[in-house]
């Protein structure tokens, strides 16, 4: 194997490049360390060295020994180098997959060393741990430490050495933190010279992407792990027909829809015939032309593609293909060559089954842009307890409001779009429909703020309901109160427990008999008109039916009639929003009732 061939190609068995994503809360340097990682490459490799591929930069083991320095030796290694898949962020990674398992064979957690975990840190931890990816973390800004000392490039371990004693205390108690956290998600630990097991142990490497110190460290730990443990995964028949994943769908200028693929075993053929999964059904086309970036030209520009004629695996290629609109991202690619293409389309439909989406008869309905952030965003719905009827990838439609408008629960007539556009006409018809939209390029904050929403909505129903319904009191007539015998009762009352309400029905309880004597119609506080009145109050009572002396006498206790069926929802369902003194009432007041009728309320 020749070590300036790109990619890991080479003969029969060969091995290809392990793959690398990275993860991590917005802000914590994702991207700022794969252009570091990537710009050393370039500085430190020859003209031509780094091959920039669609959607991913291969940095040769060449390229990794000379910025490595002393800490790699390229004899020591087989594996030809690494590929960094470029899109940051867990939506590209967290299931972009090959054959079941995560696309990226080794992962980097990127994380503040000054902000540590972060939502979604955790949300990166889990992903990790679900789709089980091997990972280092990387423990970014070491440089933003205040009084630290930078030297560029140089080795972790070196540069923190060189600092002073309060620099390194400060930089090792934010480390420990992490470390501490790591633990409490179920990882074990430790910086990554201190450990021996990295198939049990996280190995945690201190960085800054600003000044390229770690960069070393952080290179040598992921190509020692990879030559170690991931070794027979690599090995690749280079002549058998290509495997690969979409990581984008997208239109180029003179080739129409394109897909950015990220091909992990054999080699693709300009003309070989393809299956891709779609969004409706498996695609079968042929390559009409395989497309990189001219060397060191920006990703994904229209303007600096040559046509090649193969790609082998690892890396990725911008395939132009007819009939590729209704492809998805995160789908897989699979060339037919001298297979039956019936079992290849059947390959291609049990990889997306192993993705499906459960769904509901009734739920939410939910588009993202990949399969892998569809399933990471459904798993998260799911624990969460949120049923999802409908999900697919792709931008919001019309046809999506539609289906969110059939949802029998107003709080299920949401779609939550995570990192998908939102056509003008579907989000006209939300308006028009009153159908819900969430939209936002974070799982975790799209999550949160549905959650937020249906929060509002029973906060509401419970007030329309706490409104419209029978609150418990009960109140005792005071002696010399009686302004008015009948006609309506007028008297004097003190409010022992509960909420009095204008317009309730009130009972006197003769053993565990209620007896029904009128309706309460005004309250009168110091010659004020009210509507309610609470524990402890004095007021004036209008009570239509009885007579002072008859019906009721002073000293009584009376009571607010609760019909059974308001008395069940207040019980079961109303319980903590009401005051304690009304709960305490109606627990007086069932008790009445249910030594009457044990079952009375329930």
């Amino acid at each position: 194997m020749s070590e300036d061939t790109p990619s890991g190609q080479s003969e029969s068995g060969a091995l290809r490049t392990p793959i690398v994503a990275v993860l991590g809360h917005v802000d914590h340097g994702k991207t700022s360390l794969l252009d570091k990682i990537r710009g050393s490459a370039v500085s430190e490799g020859e003209a031509g060295a780094i091959t920039q591929h669609i959607g991913s930069t291969a940095v040769p083991l060449s390229v990794i020994s000379d910025i490595a320095g002393d800490l790699v030796d390229p004899d020591d290694f087989d594996l030809p180098g690494l590929l960094f898949i470029d899109t940051p962020g867990h939506h590209s990674f967290s299931t972009l997959r090959s054959r079941g398992g995560a696309l990226a064979d080794i992962a980097i957690l990127v994380v503040d060393v000054n902000d540590g975990f972060q939502p979604q840190t955790h949300e990166a931890v889990d992903i990790l741990r679900r789709t089980a990816t091997p990972f280092v973390v990387a423990a970014n800004k070491i440089d933003t430490v205040p009084g630290w000392n930078p030297t560029p490039d140089r080795p972790a371990r070196v540069a923190i050495e060189a600092q002073s004693d309060r620099v390194e205390s400060d930089l090792n108690e934010n480390l420990y933190e992490i470390i501490g956290e790591l633990s409490d998600g179920g990882f074990s630990a430790d910086m990554y010279w201190r450990v021996q097991d990295f198939q049990k142990n996280v190995g945690v490497v201190p960085v800054s992407a600003e000044t390229g110190e770690g960069i070393p460290d952080l290179l040598t730990v992921l190509m020692g792990l990879s030559q170690r443990y991931m070794k027979e995964e690599m090995q690749i028949d280079v002549a058998g027909p290509g495997a690969g994943t979409v990581l984008e769908v997208t239109d180029t200028q003179g080739f129409g829809t394109t897909i950015d693929t990220v091909v992990y075993d054999g080699t693709i053929r300009e003309s070989d015939q393809i299956v891709v999964g779609g969004q409706t059904e498996p695609i079968v086309t042929d390559v009409r032309a395989l497309l990189q970036p001219k060397p060191l030209a920006e990703i994904r520009s229209d303007e600096a593609f040559e046509s090649v004629d193969s790609v082998v695996a690892a890396q990725g290629v911008k395939i132009a293909a007819p009939d590729l609109d209704g492809a998805m991202a995160g789908a897989p690619v699979r060339v037919v060559r001298d297979r039956d293409v019936e079992s290849v389309i059947t390959e291609v439909e049990a990889e997306l089954a192993d993705i499906e989406v459960s769904t509901e008869e009734e739920g939410l309905t939910v588009k993202a842009d990949t399969l892998g952030s569809l399933e990471a965003l459904a798993s998260t719905l799911e624990e969460a307890e949120i049923p999802v009827m409908h999900a697919e990838v792709g931008d919001v439609a019309p046809r999506d409001v539609r289906m969110a408008e059939t949802a029998d629960k107003p709080h299920h007539r949401s779609i939550l779009a995570f990192n998908v556009d939102v056509l003008d006409d579907a989000r006209d018809l939300a308006e028009e429909t009153d159908v819900r939209l969430f939209e936002h390029d974070v799982i975790y904050r799209l999550v949160e703020s549905y959650e937020e929403y249906v929060e509002e909505i029973e906060s509401e129903q419970q007030e329309q309901i706490l409104e419209n319904i029978t609150r418990p009191a009960r109140f005792t007539i005071l002696d010399d109160h009686t302004f008015r015998q009948s006609d309506p009762a007028v008297v004097g009352v003190e409010i022992g427990g509960g909420l009095l309400r204008r317009n309730s029905r009130i009972v006197r309880f003769d053993g565990s008999e209620p007896e029904r004597v009128g309706m309460l119609k005004s309250i009168q506080d110091e010659g004020e008109d009210v509507d309610e009145s609470r524990t402890g109050e004095r007021v004036a009572v209008s009570i239509d039916g009885p007579t002072v002396g008859r019906q009721i006498e002073e000293g009584d206790e009376l009571w607010v009639e609760i019909p059974e069926k308001h008395a069940k929802i207040l019980e079961q369902e109303l319980g903590d929003e009401i005051s304690m003194d009304e709960r305490e009432v109606l627990s007086m007041y069932l008790e009445k009732h249910r030594n009457r009728d044990p079952f009375w309320g329930k």
